[in-house]
């Protein structure tokens, strides 16, 4: 299986960032050492014609040559620098890389992404471009497919999913989200499933279950993006819900395996995770790179 890492274009964070940049180094060494038949490439950039598929190109333009306003800046949580824009482009093009190699293997990942806050003119929460929505409309450019789905089981409301792709017909939002979690003005995807704090295994099981009948039986997407989130688990500091390893692996296996059934391509990103303790993020990512690499169909079952 294709996996597409950006974790050594690293953002000069000051001291005590929230965001625990290093998981994504920490998730490629583990997945390297534990997961058998991966295939490490280095995530390509994506160019400005490409990010403008989704993003309006003033905004392109003013993260490009860091002229973001104080107030745009603290939107996106992260100081400017040469580095963040670099691996935003990155971050962006591995989730292509990884669509496109879904095609040909059934499933592929991008190591970071699920960059699903970031709006067509702005970028907030730790998000500068939205990987997935850029990622959708390219793969319908290049005529790869018509119906694209984007499956967001981030904790958080993929609201700049939501706002760039709304009242497109050809792609699917999907989000299960916390109710009452960031952000705090929801947009509205094609399908949103809000849940309350402390929700379990069962009740998220059954809400995701119930919300796939809709988008594979009724829309039919050709493409899945997967944002696999591992805030939803018990020990997340922002996540609020009470998932446990063993649910999120129930998860993780109900998108692989109602996708590989169908077959239908699925490229993951592994979006967000705040755990108090970093080594359960990154063991939550590294288990839906497992689950994962169970779903990779041979190139000649084509």
């Amino acid at each position: 299986m294709r996996a597409y890492y950006s974790d050594h274009f690293v953002l000069p964070l000051p001291p005590g960032h929230r965001f625990q940049m290093q998981k994504y180094r920490m998730l490629r060494d583990r997945a390297r050492d534990t997961v058998p038949g991966l295939v490490f490439d280095e995530a390509p950039a994506a160019t400005d014609g490409v990010l403008a598929l989704a993003h309006h190109p003033s905004y392109i333009d003013r993260v490009s040559r860091g002229v973001l306003s104080p107030a745009e800046q603290k939107a996106i949580g992260f100081p400017w620098s040469p580095q963040m824009v670099e691996r935003s482009r990155r971050s962006t093009g591995a989730t292509i890389a990884a669509c496109r190699a879904a095609f040909e293997e059934g499933v592929a990942v991008n190591l970071a992404g699920g960059t699903h806050h970031a709006c067509a003119d702005r970028g907030e929460g730790f998000c500068v471009f939205n990987d997935a929505a850029v990622a959708a409309r390219l793969m319908q450019a290049e005529r790869r497919a018509q119906r694209v789905a984007v499956v967001d089981l981030d904790v958080h409301q993929g609201n700049g999913t939501a706002a760039i792709l709304a009242g497109d017909d050809s792609v699917f939002t999907l989000s299960l989200h916390g109710e009452r979690n960031y952000p705090f003005t929801k947009e509205r995807s094609d399908l949103d499933v809000a849940l309350p704090d402390g929700t379990g295994d069962d009740d998220y099981l059954a809400a995701l279950e119930a919300a796939l009948h809709p988008l594979l039986d009724g829309f039919r997407p050709q493409l899945i993006i997967y944002l696999a989130g591992a805030d939803p688990h018990a020990g997340d500091r922002l996540g609020r819900l009470g998932l446990s390893m063993e649910g999120l692996a129930a998860r993780d296996r109900m998108v692989f395996g109602r996708a590989g059934a169908l077959g239908i391509p699925v490229a993951v990103a592994m979006a967000g995770g705040y755990g108090k303790n970093i080594q359960d993020t990154v063991d939550v990512h590294l288990q839906t790179v497992m689950i994962a690499s169970g779903y990779v169909r041979p190139p000649s079952s084509h």
